[in-house]
Formats: structure tokens, C-alpha cells, sequence
């Protein structure tokens, strides 16, 4: 789950600091007007708005807060407590922690991981809980209940002293051992991954103990590896909600059939390099030579099953075959922790994250940095992104060694991590995106070729200076990089040469570094000869910072040793106009709506 601390005070700040310490999925949240500045928090100011964006977004809250506020805050906001996010309020010394919302959809849990780090009380409430120290709505991670409507009965039987019996055919229910059952009993509680385990009258629980080993050629239809796998299931007598997961070798890791599958049976897709399904083929019941010509291993389903099931799991179903894809099924002794065993698919997110202001991020972006196991950045760039990363994401990476830098990235992508490569601006304006694909090109690595990846856009530097200064770009605009390390100079004088004399609004990027002082002067005499001397030109540098400036000047006084590598330049086109209003000054381009009016006596 995804939490946020929420601290309201300087007291309840060192708390959150605290915890979240003790809680990796936890990032601090604190309100900016009563609490002390530190880089890694996100910071908010209206308490009440905040706190139900959060809630809507699924977010879990921990409130170092009095319990009201919440209570107050969330109230109208509550739907379905199987789908509500856990809320939780924690005085500030620590002492009492209040599972408010979602008991038994992980409040209670993290109550109680709460408690163990102040020396405080959870606070639980729930029925079940108090009389058991568990809840049959709140099984552990991948098991499920296959009949809910039978699941509020049984309990209320149990905490009334009713007899219930307990019968276990797999999986590992000690969770479930302190309860009052009793041998026979007209209502059951059972643990089975049977399908035709009687629903009727009893409670059927799903313990996470089968593997679904998938084999298929590459581009295979989605429908056909559903038939499939449903039909072999139901041929077994085995329920779909037993499986664990959806396993394969990893030269399927993005075969969209294998994803589609455990999307479809809300179960993770893992996958095992072929000397880890090699190592299983002494228990493979269909080995096949061909197969291992082609990937290394004997046996890719059945291979797959028992690497993810465990060395003492049995093969239960062999291989089974359609036209173009295999499955095969194996079961573990004990529960299966799917997030332990093989990887996942790799996912590479390139984020652009704007100038500088969070307020410029996107939300997809904020999502991405905050959903990522590693942060790739130049170090600059993941200071201003602290605020919403992990602090044991952040991989930080020097000042030019873009490459290493994109190469770095997509390596923690292809171990199967979750990958933000953040650029400032846009990633694919003059960033980190094209870069990416130039590797993927150059290099065709086939664990790279697998990964999913995805350009998350951010608001360009010029885009961000437009808006400052008015609305330079409401016209046909182009953009030229002035940096001559990757571009011969001449490729770029021709480039600025024609954008003067077309008329294009011109964003200069890496308009002039310590090292490089003369293309800029360059680009201003190649304007100053195609345009007037009163052409507007936008100097913005450090855009959304706290040192920002924005000066409108002309070509003719426009003076670039003033320019550094934090500066992008704005030329005005042959239609670009500065105008005085009041305090303010703007520049914009025309886009000709002014034609559009109708004329005198003209009836439109």
C-alpha cells in the first residue's frame, strides 16, 4: 500500500519522521504553515482538502492527529469498507494508535507495526480480532474468500460460541489455530483449492498454493491462453482463486497474453531465467530437447510451476497444450509469496518533471516517481523531486554522464525494477527519452527489449518561459539547442539561419555554458538581419525557482553574457509584440484571429 503521514505540528512532524523509518511504503506529509521545512516531506496546506484527496486516491493515511479531524475530514467521504483505504489517527506522544477505517483491509495490521515502534497501544476494536487475534474478512496476503455472502454468518456463529468446524486440505491456515472450532458442525470454514468445494453452507477460503506455469509463442492470442488455462483448471477441479501466480521464462516477461492472464486472475506475473528453470527438469514430467534449443531449459511451464512452487511442491497438472501456448500447475506445500520468487517485468519510466516547481509536475509524473524502486537522476534534478521519492530510491548520477546515466537505468529496469529516469522539462524536448531509445536501437538487448516503457511527459522550459512572459508561442514556433557537443556548429547556424528568415518564434536551448560563449552572439547576429531590432526576446532562467527571473528585451539589446546553462532564450517572430497594460508588460504572438472580425455593414 501507498502511505502517507500525515504530521499537522512540529510535535507530531517528529513522529511522522519517525515512523516513516520504520514503514518503506511510507512518505511524510506536513502542513508548510506549522511545521519546519525539510526536503524529503510533501507539504500541503489545507488540512481538510488534503486529506480527502488522499482518501480518494486510495492512499493510506496515518494521521499524527487527534482522531475528530479525520473523522470530520473523511465522514462524507466513505463508500465501501472493502473499498475505503485504511485510515488511522496516532497521538503525537505515540501512546495510542486508533484503526479508524479499513480493520480488516490492513488498519489493524498497521496499527499494530505502529504500536511496536512508539512502545504505544493499538487500539483495536474489531470483534473478531479481540476474540481471536484474527478476522476471516482479513486473511494474510494472497488468500481469498471465495463466498462473502457466507463470511458474516460464520463469524457472528464463532464469536457467539456457536460450533463451526475448521477443515484444512492446503495451504498454511496457522493463522486461523486459536480459534474455538470444533470437530463436526453444520457450518464449515474451508481451506482448499478444490472447485467444487461446497459454497452452500460453508465459508471457502483460497490459500495461495498453486503456480500457473504458462508456455506460448510469441504474439500468441490472449483469448487463446485464457480458454486454455480456465479449461485446464476447471478439468482439475482446481478454483482460479487458488492461484498465486502466473509464471513463465523471462523471454516471455512481455508477452502481453502472459499479462493479460494475471490481470484477468488479479495475480502477479513472475519470471525465471532458463538455468532456474534448467534446475527443475529432474521433477519435469514432459521434457523436451526442442524446447531446450530454443530457450535453455527442458521444460518452460512445468519448469516454471516448480521453481515457483518450491522444491517440495508436486506437479499436478503437466503440461497441457493448445495451438500456440502450454500451461501446467503445480502446488506448494505452504502458501506461495509471489513477490519473492522469480522477477517481474521491468518497468522504465522516463519523467519529465518540468522547470522546477512542483506545481508544474504532472500527476502522473508525481505517480511514477513515487511508485519507483529506483530514481535515476542527475543529482540536481532528484533534489527537486525529494519531496515525493523514496529516500532509498534515489540513485543519483553526475553532470554529463547522460549515457551511463540512461544505460544505469535501463539495467535496474531489465533486474526487474521499477524505473523513474527523471529530466527536467519535457523528457523527449532535448532530455532523456531519445536517448533511451538511441540505446535501445544501438544496442538491441533482448533484456532490455523486453522492458515496459513509458515517455511520462513534463511542461517544457519553453513552455514555462512562454507562460511567464505572456504568449509568445500562440504562433508557428520551432526550438534549436545552441549546444555544439552533440550538433556540428554549422548544422546549427544553418538550422538558426532558417528559422530567422521564415518568421519562427526560436527557443534557443543550452543557449551558452562556461565553456561555449559564442553561438548565442552568433544566433543574435543571424536575427538581427532577418528581423527588426525591436524584435521581443524572453530571457527566462531558473524557471519555477526561488530565484527566477523573467526579462523581455529586444535583439538590439539583448546582451548574452548574461545567459548561462539555466537560461533558455526566447527570439521573438515576425509578428511578435510587447504590450504595456497597466503594471504589467507581456509579449505575445498573434495567430490572426484579428482577420476573423467581421467587417463594417458585413452581416454574419
Amino acid at each position: 500500500m501507498t502511505i502517507a503521514i500525515i504530521a499537522l505540528d512540529a510535535r507530531g512532524l517528529i513522529l511522522a519522521r519517525t515512523l516513516s523509518e520504520s514503514l518503506p511504503d511510507a512518505t511524510v506529509h506536513r502542513r508548510v504553515a506549522r511545521t519546519s521545512a525539510d526536503s524529503g516531506d510533501i507539504i500541503f496546506d489545507d488540512t481538510i482538502t488534503y486529506l480527502r484527496e488522499l482518501f480518494t486516491a486510495n492512499i493510506t493515511i496515518i494521521g499524527v492527529c487527534a482522531a475528530g479531524i479525520l473523522i470530520r475530514a473523511l465522514g462524507p467521504h466513505l463508500s465501501d469498507k472493502r473499498q475505503d483505504p485504511p485510515v488511522l489517527a496516532v497521538s503525537a506522544d505515540g501512546a495510542s494508535v486508533v484503526p479508524l477505517i479499513g480493520g480488516h483491509h490492513g488498519a489493524n495490521d498497521l496499527a499494530r507495526r505502529i504500536a511496536a515502534v512508539t512502545g504505544g497501544t493499538a487500539a483495536i476494536t474489531t470483534a473478531s480480532d479481540i476474540a481471536f487475534g484474527f478476522a476471516l474478512d482479513d486473511p494474510p496476503n494472497g488468500w481469498r474468500v471465495e463466498n462473502l455472502d457466507r463470511l458474516k454468518p460464520i463469524a457472528a456463529a464463532l464469536l457467539a460460541g456457536d460450533p463451526v468446524a475448521f477443515d484444512v486440505e492446503c495451504g498454511d491456515a496457522t493463522w486461523m489455530a486459536d480459534a474455538p472450532w470444533t470437530a463436526t458442525a453444520p457450518c464449515n470454514v474451508q481451506v482448499t483449492d478444490r472447485a467444487d468445494a461446497n459454497t452452500e453452507s460453508d465459508l471457502v477460503l483460497r490459500p495461495p498454493v498453486l503456480a500457473l506455469g504458462i508456455g506460448c509463442e510469441r504474439n500468441t492470442d490472449p483469448e487463446e491462453l485464457r480458454v486454455l488455462v480456465l479449461k485446464t483448471l476447471r478439468d482439475a477441479n482446481l478454483s482460479p482463486n487458488a492461484v498465486a501466480c502466473v509464471v513463465s521464462i523471462d523471454l516471455k516477461s512481455n508477452e502481453p497474453a502472459v499479462h493479460a492472464l494475471a490481470d484477468e486472475l488479479g495475480r502477479p506475473a513472475r519470471f525465471f531465467a532458463a538455468a532456474a528453470l534448467e534446475a527443475e527438469s529432474p521433477r519435469l514430467q514432459t521434457p523436451s530437447d526442442i524446447v531446450f534449443r530454443e530457450t535453455g531449459c527442458h521444460g518452460v511451464c512445468e519448469g516454471a510451476a516448480l521453481a515457483a512452487a518450491g522444491p517440495d511442491s508436486q506437479l499436478i497438472v503437466a503440461k497441457t497444450k493448445s495451438a500456440r501456448a502450454t500451461c501446467a500447475i503445480a502446488r506448494a506445500t505452504g502458501d506461495i509469496d509471489a513477490h519473492t520468487i522469480g522477477q517481474p517485468q521491468g518497468i522504465l519510466n522516463i519523467v519529465g518533471i518540468g522547470p522546477g516547481a512542483s506545481a508544474w509536475r504532472t500527476p502522473d509524473a508525481d505517480q511514477a516517481i513515487r511508485r519507483a524502486d529506483a530514481v535515476v537522476g542527475y543529482s540536481l534534478y532528484l533534489d527537486i523531486v525529494a519531496d515525493v521519492m523514496q529516500p532509498s530510491a534515489r540513485v543519483d548520477s553526475d553532470l554529463g554522464a547522460e549515457e551511463d546515466r540512461v544505460r544505469q537505468a535501463l539495467n535496474l529496469a531489465a533486474a526487474g525494477k521499477r524505473v523513474a529516469l527523471v529530466s527536467s522539462g519535457d523528457a523527449g524536448i532535448y532530455a532523456l527519452a531519445a536517448l533511451a531509445f538511441e540505446c535501445l536501437d544501438s544496442a538491441d538487448d533482448p533484456r532490455w527489449n523486453r522492458l515496459t516503457l513509458n515517455v511520462i511527459p513534463g511542461v517544457s522550459a519553453m513552455q514555462a518561459a512562454a507562460a511567464r512572459a505572456g504568449a509568445p508561442l500562440g504562433h508557428d514556433f520551432c526550438a534549436v539547442s545552441l549546444s555544439d557537443l552533440l550538433t556540428p556548429r554549422e548544422v546549427i547556424l544553418q538550422r538558426l539561419d532558417a528559422a530567422a528568415k521564415v518568421g519562427f518564434v526560436t527557443a534557443l536551448y543550452n543557449p551558452q555554458s562556461r565553456t561555449r560563449r559564442d553561438l548565442l552572439g552568433e544566433a543574435q547576429r543571424i536575427f538581427v538581419d532577418a528581423r527588426p531590432a525591436a524584435t521581443p526576446v524572453i530571457i527566462a532562467r531558473n524557471l519555477g525557482r526561488v530565484d527566477e527571473s523573467i526579462i523581455i528585451t529586444t535583439l538590439a539589446d539583448f546582451e548574452p553574457d548574461i545567459v548561462d546553462m539555466l537560461t533558455i532564450v526566447i527570439i521573438g517572430g515576425a509578428d511578435t509584440k510587447t504590450i504595456q497594460r497597466g503594471v504589467n508588460r507581456w509579449t505575445y504572438t498573434p495567430r490572426g484571429y484579428a482577420k476573423k472580425k467581421p467587417t463594417k455593414g458585413t452581416i454574419k
